[in-house]
């Protein structure tokens, strides 16, 4: 038994608040902290490696969504402590403009807010997509990736427009009221859904130990986990560096900034709609999407490294991005919706080794980041790290080349989004 169409769509909407407050403490904030409030780049960095070390959690929730379901007020629940933190992360901007002190307190326990509700709600929201879909696992898991990337792109330019002129005071007022429509929109797509849903309890309710041990134990899932780390490290190293990149080299002020990034989402939708059409009509292979990505990503990135023109090189970073989703991240997630009674647990790993890369890349980034502003101009230094990305990401092609070579284990593989 599963829902229509038309339910799973609203469902999708989930995914939509979640990519839209996901958004703005990796974009927005990390670019106000660094340019606005002239602090060390690592000082963000450290803040998103807190909110994605606290993600680490995602294994408890999944495997909590495997043993018991009422998997709704998680996703609330979640949602509404996600919007505390984004909330009480803009206050703390208004509050750094007196006391920085005060500031990395409520920061601190702003992110921390943030990845815990982004665990609970994510992993959950995952779970109950994958018991409702039935057998249309590709196709639903295609439409949340798109809303997630819209919630995101939404959130990201609409803030931007909302924001002219920029003062901290209307930072809280425009957050504040992007957090109140990302809630709603929950309240919406959950409502009546589950009890639509029949229960997908583990039959002998398995102790989380015990299920990570089985989970780890699957050389496949092992050898995935890997590949993961490595090019979601790859993937996410440009998101922390990005805005302060386009304020301190392009000299863009937080409204451009913001839409500019909007714009690299929106060029990784294309990138990720074409080639996940393609897919369908058996063009292109996972593989090759998943190489071809990493290795149109390293171009973007080279190209705003040298000081191209900055539209084209943004656009570019985009849509390898979006290539690089469809071939690598469908192909990881394939591996936990082939397993019914252990999905939840699945996702929870490899959104476990996502977050920890993601973290990881944050502090890479940054922390190199303000080395090289030491004894390079802002141009050059910025160059290095867009440099070291691109080579993270090439090697992330020839390891995708390798690694996904067994049909087997790519072969109708799906799209299940991440945050």
């Amino acid at each position: 038994m599963s829902v229509g169409w038309p339910t799973l769509a609203r469902l999708c909407l989930v995914n939509a608040a979640i990519g839209g407050l996901a958004a703005l403490p990796v974009n927005l904030f990390n670019r106000l902290m660094t340019v606005e409030l002239a602090l060390p780049a690592l000082l963000p960095g450290l803040l998103v490696a807190l909110h994605y070390g606290v993600q680490l959690t995602r294994p408890v929730w999944g495997h909590r969504s495997d043993a018991k379901g009422g998997r709704t007020p998680f996703i609330l629940g979640g949602m509404a402590v996600v919007g505390a933190g984004v909330l009480g992360a803009a206050w703390g901007i208004a509050v750094a403009e007196a006391s920085v002190q005060w500031a990395l307190a409520i920061w601190a326990l702003s992110y921390i807010a943030i990845g815990l509700g982004i665990g609970a709600a994510g992993t959950s929201f995952l779970a109950l997509l994958a018991s409702a879909s039935g057998a249309r696992k590709g196709g639903v898991a295609t439409t949340a990736w798109l809303f997630l990337i819209a919630g995101a792109i939404a959130a990201s330019i609409g803030t931007g427009v909302a924001l002219e002129p920029y003062s901290p005071d209307r930072l809280v007022v425009v957050v504040g009221t992007v957090v109140s429509i990302a809630f709603l929109l929950c309240v919406i797509a959950t409502w009546r859904v589950e009890a639509r849903v029949p229960e997908t309890a583990a039959p002998h309710d398995t102790p989380l130990v015990v299920a990570l041990r089985t989970t780890w134990a699957d050389p496949i899932a092992r050898r995935f986990t890997g590949f993961v780390f490595l090019s979601i490290l790859a993937f996410y190293l440009s998101e922390l560096i990005f805005e302060p990149f386009a304020g301190h080299v392009h000299g863009l002020g937080p409204e451009d900034s913001t839409k500019l990034s909007g714009g690299k989402d929106g060029a990784a939708l294309v990138g990720m709609i074409g080639a996940g059409v393609l897919s369908q009509l058996r063009i292109g292979t996972l593989r090759f999407w998943a190489v071809a990505g990493c290795a149109m990503s390293a171009l973007g990135l080279l190209g705003l490294g040298a000081g191209l023109p900055l539209v084209p090189s943004t656009v570019a970073l985009g849509l390898g991005n979006g290539l690089f989703v469809v071939g690598a991240v469908g192909s990881m997630m394939q591996l936990a919706a082939a397993h019914s009674q252990a999905t939840g647990t699945r996702m929870g790993v490899f959104g476990a080794a996502q977050a920890i890369a993601a973290g990881l890349a944050g502090l890479v980034a940054t922390g190199m980041l303000d080395l090289t502003r030491l004894v390079l101009p802002d141009g050059a230094a910025y160059g290095v790290v867009f440099t070291f990305e691109a080579a993270l990401f090439l090697l992330a092609a020839v390891v995708a080349a390798r690694v996904m070579r067994r049909d087997d284990m790519t072969d109708d593989a799906t799209l299940v989004p991440g945050e």
